[in-house]
């Protein structure tokens, strides 16, 4: 995989923070930061397949037997 360097600016406070969070998994800070940048990647593409996925669906919904026509009033179907 290809890399390329960045520069970040992070409050000191949650640097301290992550750095921690870096030493309990045993992974540097780079890979800690590479590991999470992938998941938010990851959770945005699994988005973004369902809801084609359920885009679709809608566009080719079941036929309920009304052809996409409504043969009923609202009345009919609420009387009193």
């Amino acid at each position: 995989m290809e890399t390329q360097n960045v520069t970040l600016t992070i409050p000191k406070n949650i640097l301290h923070r992550v750095k921690l969070l870096a030493v309990e998994r045993r992974v540097s800070l780079s890979g800690l930061l590479t590991q999470t940048l992938a998941e938010m990647v990851a959770l945005e593409d699994s988005y973004i397949r369902a809801r084609q996925r359920h885009l679709t669906w809608l566009e080719h919904a079941a036929n309920l037997g009304t052809e996409g026509t409504i043969h009923w009033r609202r009345e009919e179907l609420h009387e009193r």
